[in-house]
């Protein structure tokens, strides 16, 4: 099991969502970097889809009360275990009273940190993942708090990472980790690629303009339904009235103000708003990892090149993780 010691700003249970229920109402919810999210399971054994802990901007501490293996994924927050530099993107075995905490972020705003064999925690709608304005899912439908003790399930690692015992530490990393050309670059003025939306056409052709050609600033007021964007207002061509439609990741609605809305991992199911726009499903998770204060730009592409590039991505993902898959059982035998 693991102990909260801190509960760091947010740090909440996730998976890859609460898929199947939008027809009632109920929000997907999920990891917002689902890339970081699937490869920190793949370091650790899991499958992709398992729950494990999302930390933003300033992390918990953890304290580990049993051997086991974890991985840190997605954004730098600087962490270390007892007082040592741990490193991102790779396979870690830890051993029973070591403390995980985390610094200062040097990129993105978002840590996932996987666990062996994942948590063991009550599914809810056959989801893990904590959708706190509802109170579901998670730990207790909440964020993370001090003293929270959180079981974890029984992996192929439990009896298997010998190295930090023999070597008498308290962690020990893997001598390998994920390829720099596979680690998104969380830069903090992204250029995001953009799928024009069903209501593009309804807007002035200036704003349409100032879409692809202005820089847009992340908005205090964000959180995980949604980035509130400052920048170039964008308007209609005329006042129209649009009955609610399904809304999906990325998918940017305009509001009367002008101030467009990037959905996120806990959008609403339907949205009246037109959308101007929808985000490439591969740069979500670099858009997921800027901070509120940074600034973004969008750069136009077509369905077409959207799809290439995420066929691209999960040919990438398939061949890293029979690789991982490989290390994986090397390093626990």
């Amino acid at each position: 099991m693991i102990k909260i010691l801190k509960d760091g700003l947010l740090t909440t249970i996730q998976d890859l969502g609460r898929t199947g229920y939008q027809k009632y109402g109920v929000i997907v919810s999920g990891s917002m970097d689902t890339y970081a999210h699937r490869l920190a399971n793949l370091l650790v054994g899991n499958e992709e889809e398992e729950a494990l802990l999302e930390a933003t901007l300033l992390g918990p501490v953890i304290e580990f009360n049993q051997d086991t293996v974890i991985s840190i994924c997605g954004g730098d927050l600087s962490p270390d275990i007892n007082g040592e530099k741990v490193g991102m993107w790779k396979t870690i075995f830890v051993k029973s009273g070591a403390v995980l905490k985390f610094g200062k972020p040097k990129t993105g705003c978002r840590a996932y940190i996987a666990i062996a064999g994942g948590l063991d925690i009550p599914k809810v709608m056959e989801s893990r993942s904590t959708y706190i304005r509802a109170q579901i899912g998670g730990y207790k439908g909440r964020p993370l708090q001090p003293d929270d003790v959180i079981p974890l399930k029984r992996s192929s690692a439990d009896n298997s990472h010998s190295q930090g015992r023999r070597e008498d530490l308290l962690f020990k990393e893997t001598d390998w980790t994920i390829a720099s050309d596979m680690i998104p670059n969380y830069t903090s003025r992204p250029v995001i690629s953009l799928i024009k939306g069903p209501q593009f056409e309804w807007f002035k052709e200036e704003s349409q303009k100032a879409l692809y050609s202005e820089s847009f600033k992340i908005s205090s007021q964000s959180d995980r339904m949604g980035y509130r964007m400052e920048g170039a207002s964008l308007f209609l061509k005329a006042k129209k009235e649009l009955i609610s439609e399904a809304v999906a990741f990325g998918s940017i609605q305009v509001p009367p103000d002008g101030n467009p809305i990037i959905l996120l991992a806990d959008r609403q199911t339907t949205g009246g708003y037109p959308k101007i726009g929808q985000v490439a499903s591969v740069d979500l998770p670099v858009l997921c990892q800027t901070k509120p204060g940074e600034q973004l730009s969008f750069k136009e592409v077509s369905l077409e090149e959207a799809q290439q590039a995420y066929l691209e991505q999960e040919h990438s993902i398939q061949l890293l993780k029979r690789s991982i898959s490989l290390k994986i059982k090397e390093a626990f035998s």
